[in-house]
């Protein structure tokens, strides 16, 4: 059916699970440090602005946690269900660094999680802090160990082949694999980018509907200069990983780049945009620029750049796909250093807060780091193909025996249960950021903390306290 194969259909699905399953991940690493931060200047400062916004974002970080946790045994079980064959090759490597990454990471959030949200009234303030801390640390760690086992599918070392199955001999060189170091980095960093942006969106919207307070301008200006001191490191980070996938990955560069073949010594240029087919082996209606594609690539105006024609046909990545997927995010990365640039030029004139066009592009800047890093993940994943793992193991040889009419049935429930399940909580989540913060205006809140008397944070009923105000308030009349 639309000559598509039981493995095409594997890899959609896999492809679909992972889209969903990126972004929470993503928003749980950057709200985790986030909180962290805030409930840190709490302490320092004692302005219970901080601890307003902590009480309001650890709600929507406790959603976004849940919806990551499931979302992610979903796809751990589908290495087993759908890629057999690949678990049977590289399990010896992938397994343990997925089982460190439960032993080191879930296990240290989950044991801290419990008392960062339910804690601030049971344990005291350095303990709760402490928490906070361990959690946000947690997430890194898990980032840690998740980025290893791709990265070493990205570029394999420290292994011998016996038996036809992979076995690791050198656990160092298996974790800090070529391109981890980037590959970490610029995951991590994207994380944070995205989370500024959700939060400076956030932030807004709530303005350009008139509810300006303290809580509200905090949530924009942190999320600001978080936009404009990271997303030009993340640019330079980029930098350097295309650096190093040029040196183990030359095919998916000249995929990315939609550069088909060298003329001479003549440089390589850039194509800023066009359309490559596979078919006829050429970009189409290409717009270029002379030499910049080796400057960017080799930071040389005379080095070239590999062609896809170096490559036989059948190790050539899709550059129709990984030409746009890459072009999309770099355009959004571009956009986010502007959005940075424009806030401390408002921020200089005091006019952050009031410029109803800067509110309008920080608001749909929102979604910004997440369309991003679902458009990088594209380029990587799709750019390693046709291998599971880069040069040792095709996807055609990784995926299970299974028909067609299963991969078709078990997609089309992937799909249905996923938009249910997943929208409704993506729903609430939204429910909660249009709420806002709660602010108590005009009260003597300094001795409301960890450890002491105060109306205790409700992650996963938030959004229905002002029904619960309203019913106290009724009861008391009664």
């Amino acid at each position: 059916m639309f000559g598509l194969e039981a493995l095409d259909l594997a890899r959609m699905q896999f492809a679909f699970t992972i889209s969903f399953h990126i972004l929470f991940p993503a928003i749980t690493i950057g709200l985790a440090s986030y909180l962290a931060v805030l409930e840190g200047l709490w302490l320092k400062t004692k302005n219970d602005t901080y601890r307003d916004l902590y009480h309001f974002w650890s709600k929507i970080f406790a959603v976004n946690f849940g919806m990551g946790v499931v979302s992610g045994l979903v796809m751990a079980y589908q290495f087993g269900t759908n890629w057999s064959r690949f678990s049977d090759f590289a399990g010896a490597v992938t397994g343990p660094l997925l089982t460190y990454e439960v032993l080191t990471a879930f296990f240290l959030e989950a044991g801290f999680l419990g008392v960062m949200l339910f804690g601030w009234n049971k344990v005291g303030r350095r303990l709760h802090f402490f928490s906070t801390v361990m959690v946000a640390i947690g997430t890194l760690i898990s980032t840690f160990w998740i980025l290893a086992s791709n990265s070493w599918m990205q570029t394999p070392q420290g292994f011998e082949i016996i038996d036809g199955r992979v076995i690791p001999v050198d656990w160092l060189a298996v974790i800090f694999n070529p391109s981890f170091p980037y590959r970490l980095m610029h995951m991590a960093t994207a994380a944070f980018v995205a989370t500024a942006f959700f939060v400076g969106s956030s932030a807004a919207w709530h303005l350009l509907r008139g509810k300006d307070n303290p809580a509200i301008r905090t949530m924009l200006s942190m999320a600001m200069w978080m936009a404009l001191i990271v997303a030009p490191i993340q640019a330079v980070i980029g930098d350097f990983h295309g650096l190093n996938t040029l040196k183990h990955q030359p095919a998916k560069i000249a995929a990315i780049e939609g550069h088909w073949e060298n003329h001479g010594s003549e440089a390589t240029p850039l194509i800023l945009f066009g359309w490559p087919d596979m078919k006829e082996e050429r970009t189409k209606f290409a717009v270029e620029i002379p030499y910049l594609g080796s400057l960017i690539l080799t930071h040389s105006l005379d080095k070239q750049v590999p062609a896809l024609k170096d490559f036989p046909p059948e190790d050539r990545p899709n550059s129709t796909i990984v030409f746009w997927s890459f072009r999309v995010m770099v355009g959004l990365g571009f956009l986010m250093i502007f959005t940075g640039l424009c806030s401390l030029w408002l921020r200089k004139s005091d006019r952050l807060y009031t410029s109803r066009p800067f509110l309008y592009l920080a608001l749909w800047m929102g979604p910004s780091g997440l369309i991003a890093i679902l458009a990088g993940w594209f380029t990587t994943e799709i750019g390693r193909q046709p291998w599971v793992v880069y040069g040792l193991m095709r996807t055609a040889d990784a995926s299970s025996n299974h028909s067609f009419m299963q991969m078709s049935i078990t997609l089309v429930l992937f799909v249905v249960v996923y938009f249910a399940l997943f929208g409704a909580g993506l729903g609430y989540m939204m429910r909660l950021v249009r709420k806002g913060p709660k602010i108590d205006e005009g009260k003597e809140t300094n001795d409301g903390g960890p450890g002491q008397k105060r109306t205790p944070a409700r992650p996963l009923s938030a959004a229905d306290d002002e029904h619960s105000d309203a019913d106290h308030t009724v009861t008391k009349e009664i």
